[in-house]
Order: C-alpha cells, then sequence, then structure tokens
C-alpha cells in the first residue's frame, strides 16, 4: 500500500522546524554552560555588549572573564528568535500577516518611548525596537500562503510569545543585576521561571517538528494500535515527573545546593544525612572550599536524587509496557532511547558529584534532561495518535480525533 507522502514545501517546513528545535536545543545547552561556569553576568549590559551593539562586539574581547560563553548565549538566543518569528509567519499562512504587522509596530512604538522614559529602560527599549523590527519584516513577506491546519497556527504563536517573553526576561536578569543580587527570592524566581520557559519552550518547538513530521499523519495506518489504556497516563504522567525534577533541579542550580552532598550514592556516608546544628557545623568543617552548606540545601539535593530514583522506575515501566502493548508502532524504538536518556542522565547525575560539578557533565546533564523530557512529550503525542484508530472505530471519528489525525502540511 502506498502511503500519502508530503509536498515537497511541507518537507522544508518539517526541515526548518527541526532545525529551530536544534538551535534552542544548543541555546539550552549554553545557558547550562553559563550557569555551571558562573558568567551569567560577564556581559554586565543589556541589549548592547559593553556598549556596542551585540553583533559588533569586537572578537578580542570576546576570550576574556567568560564573556565567550555569556555573549555567544545572547548571539543564538537572537538567532533563536528570529527562526521562531519566520516560523510563526510559516505555520500561520497569510493570516498571520495582519497580526504581525501590528505587533510589530506596536513593538517599535513601545521600544521608542521606553528609550525616552529613561536610562532604565533603554535595554528594554533597544529590545522591543530590535524585535519589532524582525516582526514587522515578517508581516510585510510577499509569500501569501495558506495556513496549516489547526492546531499549528495556535502552537506557532505559543512559540512567538514565549520566545518574546523568554529573552525579555533574560535581558531584565542583567538590567536588574543590583536588586536581584540584594534580594535572592527575586533571583531565585528570575532564575526559575527563566529556566522552566527554556524548557517548556524546547518542548513545544518539537511538538512542532513531530506534526509536521512526514510520519505524522502515518501513524496508525496499518498498524494495531495501542492495546491498553495504561500507556495514556504512564507516559504524560512520567513526563510531568521529569519536567518537575527539572525544576528541582534549576532550583538547586540557583540556591547553590548542587555540591551540597559530595558524595554518592550515601550522602554524609548515610542514606538520609542528619541536619541538626552539630551535624551541619561538622560537614562545613569537613568542606574544603570557602561555601557552607544550609540544612535547605541538603534537602533539595535529596528530592532531587528521590525524584531520579522514581523517574527510572517510571521510565522503566513505560519501556516494559510499550514492549507489552505497543509493538510494531514507532513507540518501540522512542521507548529503547527515553530509557537510554534516563539511564545516561541517572549517571550524569552522580558524575556531577564525583567531578566536583565539572562545567562540561553539568552541561551535558542539562542537555540531557531537555531531551527526555521533549522525548516523553513526543512519546505521548504519538501514542494518543495511535491510540486514535483504535478508540474511534477510524481515523477522523471525532473533531479531536481528526484533529490529530489528518496531515497538517497542505
Amino acid at each position: 500500500m502506498n502511503l500519502p507522502t508530503q509536498p515537497q514545501s511541507g518537507r522544508w517546513l518539517f526541515r526548518y522546524a527541526v532545525l529551530t528545535a536544534l538551535c534552542t536545543l544548543a541555546l539550552v545547552c549554553l545557558g547550562g554552560l553559563v550557569t555551571s561556569k558562573g558568567v551569567g553576568m560577564a556581559v554586565p549590559d543589556w541589549p548592547t555588549s559593553y556598549g556596542y551593539n551585540m553583533f559588533a562586539l569586537p572578537i578580542t574581547t570576546w576570550f576574556t572573564d567568560g564573556i565567550f560563553h555569556e555573549h555567544t548565549h545572547r548571539l543564538v538566543a537572537t538567532w533563536v528568535g528570529i527562526l521562531v518569528v519566520a516560523l510563526t509567519r510559516w505555520l500561520g499562512g497569510r493570516e498571520a500577516c495582519r497580526p504581525l504587522l501590528i505587533i510589530g509596530l506596536a513593538e517599535l512604538v513601545a521600544g521608542f518611548l521606553l528609550l525616552r522614559v529613561g536610562p532604565d529602560w533603554k535595554g528594554a527599549g533597544y529590545f522591543l525596537s530590535g524585535i519589532g523590527g524582525v516582526v514587522l519584516l515578517a508581516g510585510m513577506v510577499w509569500i501569501r500562503n495558506a495556513p496549516l491546519a489547526r492546531p499549528l497556527p495556535t502552537l506557532g504563536w505559543l512559540a512567538f510569545a514565549a520566545v518574546q517573553v523568554q529573552g525579555l526576561l533574560g535581558g531584565l536578569r542583567v538590567v536588574l543585576d543590583r536588586q536581584i543580587v540584594a534580594d535572592t527570592t527575586l533571583g531565585t524566581v528570575f532564575g526559575l521561571v527563566h529556566a522552566c520557559l527554556g524548557q517548556g519552550f524546547f518542548v513545544l518547538l518539537c511538538a512542532i517538528a513531530l506534526l509536521l513530521s512526514p510520519q505524522w499523519p502515518r501513524l496508525g495506518k496499518g498498524m494495531n494500535g495501542i492495546r491498553t489504556n495504561a500507556l495514556n497516563w504512564l507516559l504524560p504522567a512520567t513526563t510531568g515527573v521529569i519536567f518537575l525534577q527539572l525544576v528541582l533541579g534549576a532550583l538547586m542550580r540557583h540556591q547553590h545546593a548542587g555540591l551540597a552532598i559530595r558524595d554518592f550514592p550515601l550522602a554524609y556516608g548515610s542514606l538520609w544525612p542528619a541536619t541538626d546544628p552539630e551535624s551541619l557545623l561538622r560537614y562545613n568543617h569537613q568542606r574544603t572550599d570557602e561555601t557552607s552548606v544550609t540544612a535547605f540545601q541538603i534537602f533539595l539535593q535529596m528530592f532531587h536524587r528521590i525524584g531520579a530514583v522514581t523517574i527510572v522506575i517510571l521510565v522503566v515501566s513505560s519501556f516494559v509496557s510499550v514492549r507489552k502493548n505497543a509493538v510494531g508502532t514507532p513507540l518501540t524504538w522512542g521507548g529503547n532511547l527515553w530509557l537510554g536518556l534516563i539511564i545516561a542522565q541517572f549517571f550524569l547525575g552522580a558524575a556531577t558529584i564525583w567531578t566536583d560539578k565539572a562545567a562540561d557533565i553539568a552541561t551535558a546533564h542539562v542537555a540531557i534532561g531537555a531531551l527526555s523530557l521533549a522525548t516523553g512529550a513526543l512519546l505521548t503525542l504519538a501514542a494518543r495518535r495511535i491510540a486514535l484508530p483504535v478508540r474511534q472505530g477510524q481515523v477522523g471519528g471525532s473533531e479531536p480525533a481528526a484533529m490529530f489525525a489528518r496531515p497538517f502540511v497542505r
């Protein structure tokens, strides 16, 4: 039986979406590297870099005091923003032109007004002016392609909003550095929101790429489907736990709790370390660096370890369930990939402690965490798609089913 193929334009859109997702993964890795090396403020101004337009910063200044990592992070973030604006325009077709024109013009006006308010708002003013110009240009593109089937245009607009909020959060973290240093709670909130939004943004782009892939309309055709409803709750539940674990990991990084316990698998020689004042005094006396550890930091790392073990159990359960109930579907190799990522992630977490939080190991830990979350989300979508013909009796048996069953590329 000949399966339907994508038009050439659809293939290019899929490739473009994959490129955008890969660039976002690189951005997540760079963000983790910046945090691991503690060079988030190596460039103290924003959106300029030492007074220069970020694209004109002299190359001779890049290789001192951590500037290379932070400045590269900014450049890749800008590139991702441009890619997402173009993706939004492509997914929304001609119907996206007018909203983009309105938004771009509004951002240009808002940026101009902020530039006139005072020096404290110049960073946000330059940011809005720059992104507003890109958005305005995207709305003026002469190509009048038709919008894709829902929900892709909506997902494109979500990515459009997320990338701008994420960029603004990253910039405000620099602009408000003095207030954040003085208020550790504000710094933690900024760090958590920025980290979690980045992970969610990456998953969103991966989902868009999956829905655009040539395999998406073929899922379920010629397959037996899923013989149990267990995966319908197990896959999303496990993915949710992974997201919570990533949130906890981000909180650990911003609370400097990654090395609150320096041994593994034990913790200060015990399964559960004591946190009374005498024990804390002894722990801090044994530390060779100048930092001190608190009970809260110890609890954070212990809960992170418990979360890691829980995730391993859940992913192994998902792997077994997929092998048993979804044989002959793409979920099989997806489950293999997921299990491999989680095992690698577990040992990278241990290696982070064993290597005294080496920057490359910590960055790999962040990268595999993002890939694990995205894999779980994509497996959840694929399981829903494969199960639809079984639950509905036929593809497109109801409106929600049709939304996920038909090809998205026209």
